[in-house]
């Protein structure tokens, strides 16, 4: 009997972890569900203003609607990664080549460049999975050098090629250096993200380090949240390299 009752304790033990899993998967799902349908919410708010200010012959052609259709285009690219992470079994942590695909994919249908023949080209390291914390800045990162491309890089042009690289340099070190302690019982990935184009470059007079671009200012200040290094090259067109180190915790540490 003893035996007996002592199974019964650990089977309904169990089957209430179980029941705490589940209900706790249902949650997360929920949260990015509702998380994404409150990013997309807001981005046709910016469409109804937008609305608006065509109708007003002054700013028709300004640089308004621009701001506009580039701020609809960064809660796209965090909503994505909600819809990717609500999906996807593992919630917390999102399979960023496929996020990188859609994303891009996206962008090119909003930018509808129907009177040129531009082309992606996509080579993107399988199984990458990151955080919250390093997905949205990097997501926004991919979304405005796609964007500045699209938007700036064919001028003049009927035909060239956007070329997104992603891949992964595995050193599967722990970190436990004075100024990581923090990180201490982690390991460390090397990441190396690569947007470029061949379209009519940027300009010699542009400096990096002080764009007026709000989009390339977006990018520097999340590559330095990152703690991130960027590159830039202008030969045969534009070429943006990032490469970053995203922590991990050792499993059993």
């Amino acid at each position: 009997m003893a035996i007996s009752a002592i199974t019964r304790d650990i089977t309904q033990r169990i089957e209430a972890e179980k029941s705490i899993v589940k209900a706790e998967k249902t949650r997360k799902k929920e949260i990015h569900h509702r998380v994404k349908n409150n990013l997309q919410v807001v981005s046709s708010l910016l469409d109804l203003q937008a609305e608006k200010f065509k109708n007003k012959e002054c700013i028709k052609d300004s640089e308004v609607l621009e701001a506009f259709s580039e701020s609809q285009n960064r809660l796209i690219s965090m909503a994505l990664i909600h819809e990717e992470l609500y999906k996807d079994d593992k919630f917390e942590m999102l399979d960023f080549s496929i996020y990188i695909r859609e994303l891009a994919e996206n962008l090119f249908q909003t930018y509808r460049l129907d009177s040129k023949n531009i082309h992606l080209h996509m080579d993107l390291e399988a199984n990458l999975y990151f955080g919250l914390d390093t997905a949205v800045p990097f997501g926004i990162i991919v979304n405005e050098l796609v964007s500045n491309s699209l938007k700036h890089a064919f001028s003049g042009i009927d035909e060239g090629r956007i070329h997104i690289n992603l891949h992964s340099e595995e050193n599967g070190e722990r970190i436990n250096s004075r100024e990581e302690r923090k990180h201490d019982g982690c390991k460390s990935s090397r990441f190396i993200l690569t947007v470029s184009d061949d379209g009519v470059g940027i300009p010699e007079s542009f400096d990096l380090e002080n764009p007026n671009s709000l989009g390339i200012q977006l990018v520097t200040t999340l590559v330095d949240q990152l703690d991130g290094e960027l590159e830039l090259k202008r030969n045969n067109g534009t070429e943006f390299t990032i490469r970053f180190t995203d922590v991990k915790e050792i499993s059993g540490v």
